[in-house]
């Protein structure tokens, strides 16, 4: 089993109730649990529950941050249909809700042979050992870093203290354990990467509200990713990000709302 599965399983405790670990494998330089982790195991609890494996849309609202330690989800079966099952997730840490989840499951593999079109290729990058490799995992405390190894074809202005004003970045991603992503991953994925907004002087925020879309089922092998922020307002901005396979394939969009905190 990899790590992500590893640390995002959980066990029945009773009908609707499962267990989980929240480990510390996965936290933010201030040793708050990375919000795309958190997500991971709130799926892994849904996966359980419903009757399919696919997460093609979640609504992740977050309700405070989370650390490490003990944790349960609660699951309620909304519907369960012949194509697709609806469930919500609650997850409790120290006694206090910390992430709710609305998600719509499916059979991705049921309508593999469906048309497709795509009007946005995948990122154009030469191949990832030809890339720089962003080394945030020197920095002890983000353990998310140590799980995830980023390249990019020039390192983000922000890296050399030159941050750009463009907040747009194409890049390769994987797990550092060398494992495949999976649909469950897909929705963690789109938050375990360094936010583009650090090029426009946003250092520090946090996850108001993350959508993501599943598209497929993804194919072995390293993932491009497309990360862009265009509208910092109010205290406020958005972060886009999609995921395409290792054949071109779009597996994965996403946009979250982020409050800024200086």
């Amino acid at each position: 089993m990899n790590e992500f599965a590893t640390d995002t399983a959980v066990n029945l405790l009773e009908p609707g109730r499962y267990g989980a670990t929240i480990t510390d494998r996965w936290c933010l330089p201030m040793g708050n649990v990375n919000g795309g982790y958190l997500l991971g195991v709130a799926n892994r609890a849904l996966e359980a529950a419903l009757p399919f494996s696919d997460p093609v849309a979640t609504s992740a609202t977050y309700l405070r941050q989370a650390r490490p330690g003990p944790a349960e989800v609660h699951v309620e079966v909304v519907r369960s249909g012949r194509r697709l099952a609806v469930g919500e997730a609650r997850v409790i840490t120290g006694g206090k809700e910390v992430l709710r989840v609305v998600a719509t499951f499916a059979d991705l593999t049921a309508g593999a042979e469906a048309r497709s079109v795509q009007q946005l290729d995948a990122p154009r990058l030469p191949p990832p050992m030809e890339c720089e490799r962003l080394h945030t995992d020197k920095v002890p405390t983000l353990t998310l870093a140590q799980r995830l190894e980023f390249r990019y074809p020039a390192l983000p202005g922000w890296v050399g203290g030159a941050p750009t004003n463009d907040a747009s970045h194409e890049f390769w991603m994987r797990f550092a354990d060398g494992s495949d992503a999976d649909t469950i991953a897909l929705p963690t994925l789109v938050d375990a990467a360094t936010p583009p907004a650090f090029e426009i002087g946003v250092w520090q925020s946090t996850t108001v509200e993350l959508t993501t879309y599943v598209r497929a089922i993804p194919a072995a092998g390293w993932l491009s990713a497309r990360a862009s922020t265009r509208y910092l307002a109010g205290g406020f901005h958005e972060e886009d990000f999609e995921i395409w396979d290792s054949e071109g394939i779009l597996v994965a969009q996403s946009r979250q709302l982020m409050l800024d905190l200086g």
